[in-house]
């Protein structure tokens, strides 16, 4: 059984940072991509970071670049996502997920998630 459980949300002002962890169990976790994504309510599912397996590539969605750090460590199962400069507007629920072998952009590519994380950003 695969599990994933992201850590590392709450409340932070404008301007803050955070640092989201996603722990993987139950997955043989180098040949995994990792994914971020976050979704706001009433809106879909956005791509915010992901990684490859060996951590080698990685990319990020536009609304984030230059102010999110997505980065793993194989040898803890865990990926993270360093949350700099924030804005009201990364207000949402943040997700890990994981695809085996090959990165992507698009949420349903991924195979397994974790439950959330809420992330609130306050002006």
């Amino acid at each position: 059984q695969v599990y994933l459980v992201e850590s590392g949300g709450g409340l932070v002002q404008a301007g803050g940072s955070l640092r989201l962890a996603c722990a993987a169990s139950g997955l043989t976790f180098g040949s995994y991509a990792m994914g971020w994504f976050r979704q706001a309510p009433g809106k879909d599912r956005d791509f915010v970071a992901t990684i490859s397996g060996s951590g080698s590539s990685i990319y990020y969605g536009d609304s984030v670049e230059g102010r999110f750090t997505i980065s793993r460590s194989n040898a803890k199962n865990t990926v993270y996502l360093q949350m700099n400069s924030l804005t009201p507007e990364d207000t949402a629920v943040y997700y890990c997920a994981a695809r085996a072998l090959l990165h992507s952009r698009s949420p349903s590519d991924y195979n397994f998630w974790g439950q959330g994380t809420q992330v609130t950003v306050s002006s």
